[in-house]
């Protein structure tokens, strides 16, 4: 079975980048990131204070209720790297619900990045209860990226079951990041056949953020650039997501816009209105050969 594994080598990064325009002479970049577990490098830089109390339950509770008129406007953002969709496969189900696996670390940038755009996109679904706020490492690439942490987390739907496992801190211990959550075996089982070829390529194999959509369709890597949150806070990233004309706001909520339209697939389009909302018929079209 083959397992991420750790090194205590200098860090290593894979992306794949792909170009939009925004109007005639704007470029940005949308990028799936992919970092192994326990990689890192370079000299730390000092995060920022966390939000505390009060402050941190308003990003928490902010990024779980994202109004759907401001989704709507977003509609497809900044064409987000996909989920690539799988055909033939067996169910991927916890407790009779189709099951997304999410796999990260705290340290990882590329996963600190990916999570807004998964809590939003979830929680058209359901609930989460337990989300905490972190930043990803200090010594890795793009430093302290504001994000949530799923460790401890948990998630409550009638549509769907949730699985979101942190398999390390964002602090060395020993030149290594401390050890988190531990993957089940049935979700070593999933990682063990789902990231390595011939579902993902032989470069990405083992890398993080890694998603299963209950067999339907996988994500390897982020669907947009870390570096968007560089220099941001995390109640600066929560105002841009609320902002359908930010940057960061259409790269997060086009991401989060994404997953809804294949979530809506695995779910046989429940809740009505969510899947037949201008965001969701903003993908449908990208998902038509999920679950076939």
């Amino acid at each position: 079975m083959r397992m991420i594994q750790e090194r205590s080598t200098a860090r290593r990064a894979r992306m794949r980048i792909a170009y939009s325009a925004i109007g005639a002479v704007l470029l940005v970049f949308v990028v799936m990131g992919l970092v192994k577990l326990g990689t890192g490098g370079g000299g730390a830089q000092a995060p920022s204070a966390l939000p505390t109390g009060a402050s941190a339950e308003a990003v928490i509770s902010g990024v779980t209720s994202v109004p759907a008129a401001t989704l709507d406007t977003v509609a497809a953002g900044e064409k987000p790297a996909l989920p690539t969709a799988l055909t033939g496969q067996p169910a991927l189900t916890d407790g009779g619900k189709p099951l997304v696996l999410y796999v990260g670390a705290e340290y990882c940038p590329f996963c600190a990045a990916q999570r807004w755009p998964v809590v939003i996109a979830l929680s058209r679904f359901g609930t989460f209860s337990g989300l905490t706020l972190t930043t990803s490492a200090a010594d890795d690439a793009y430093p302290n990226t504001p994000t949530l942490s799923f460790h401890g987390a948990t998630y409550t739907s009638q549509y769907l079951a949730f699985q979101g496992v942190e398999t390390t801190t964002n602090k060395r211990v020993g030149g290594q990041y401390a050890p988190l959550d531990q993957l089940t075996p049935a979700q070593q089982q999933v990682l063990a056949k789902y990231n390595a070829p011939p579902y993902v390529s032989q470069d990405s194999a083992g890398a993080i953020p890694f998603m299963d959509f209950a067999n339907k369709a996988i994500q390897a890597g982020a669907s947009y650039s870390p570096q968007l949150l560089a220099n941001h806070t995390h109640q600066q990233v929560l105002d841009a997501i609320k902002d359908p004309n930010s940057q960061v706001g259409r790269a997060i909520d086009g991401s989060a816009n994404a997953m809804t339209a294949l979530l809506c697939k695995i779910t046989g389009n429940q809740p009505a209105d969510v899947c037949s909302s201008a965001a969701v018929r903003a993908y449908q079209g990208e998902f038509a050969n999920v679950g076939q």
